[in-house]
């Protein structure tokens, strides 16, 4: 599988490139900034959604118990 580190461009640097980075855009995406935050990813039109099924294994943790909300109840009471 290939590397997931996706490339962070400004959006105006997106701009004035735009039809450059869309020949040079990777399998892994393009992810578009504003202000330094994420607001757009381009991927390429082959890429297929089944491809980005646990790419993301490696990069994320789960805290805590994901089958409870925390908070206790009586269902009796």
């Amino acid at each position: 599988m290939y590397n997931m580190v996706m490339r962070r461009i400004p959006a105006a640097e997106f701009k004035a490139g735009c039809l450059a980075l869309l020949d040079e855009v990777g399998p892994e995406g393009l992810i578009i900034t504003k202000h330094g935050k994420p607001v757009a990813k381009l991927l390429p039109a082959a890429c297929d959604s089944a491809s980005l099924i646990g790419t993301l294994k490696t990069k994320m943790r789960i805290k805590g118990n994901t089958l409870t909300t925390g908070v206790r109840w009586r269902a009796g009471a």
